[in-house]
């Protein structure tokens, strides 16, 4: 008897400690979808200032670089600095380091290094992006 009820805490054990190691934990964030004017730039002077590397939050902008700009109205969105973004037409994730000029409304500039002729040829094209946003800031109070 007392055999049989040590094999049943034994296996009460063994079943409580599984069913924790099989739930998941959840994820907090959720991949909210926009659709968006998307244009091009570069790091260069006459297109932007004269610390054409430096983007508005004081990150380093270099040739290679996923990233991109948004329009102010955006950031209210949750497109704010380093929100990893994926884009209609474009491999892999970017990320939101730079503030485009305030008359500027539901549009990104896409970093293109310092290839112009890249840039020139993307264009103006409306595109559906992609960002991460944690669940909670989607609640309203």
């Amino acid at each position: 008897m007392i055999r049989n009820f040590f094999f049943v805490l034994c296996c009460i054990t063994l079943f409580s400690c599984a069913n924790k190691s099989v739930e998941k934990k959840e994820n907090p964030y959720v991949w909210k979808t926009l659709s968006v004017k998307a244009t091009a730039y570069n790091s260069l002077a006459y297109q932007t200032s004269s610390t054409p590397t430096i983007a508005a939050w004081g990150d380093s902008l270099k040739p290679g670089d996923k990233y991109i700009a948004v329009s102010k109205d955006l950031l209210k969105l949750g497109l704010n600095r380093n929100t990893e973004v994926k884009l209609e037409g474009f491999s892999g994730t970017y990320l939101v380091k730079d503030k485009m000029h305030s008359k500027w409304r539901n549009r990104i500039d896409i970093y293109m290094g310092t290839d112009v002729k890249k840039a020139i040829e993307y264009g103006v094209k409306k595109i559906n992006l992609q960002y991460k946003i944690l669940k909670d800031s989607l609640k309203t109070p």
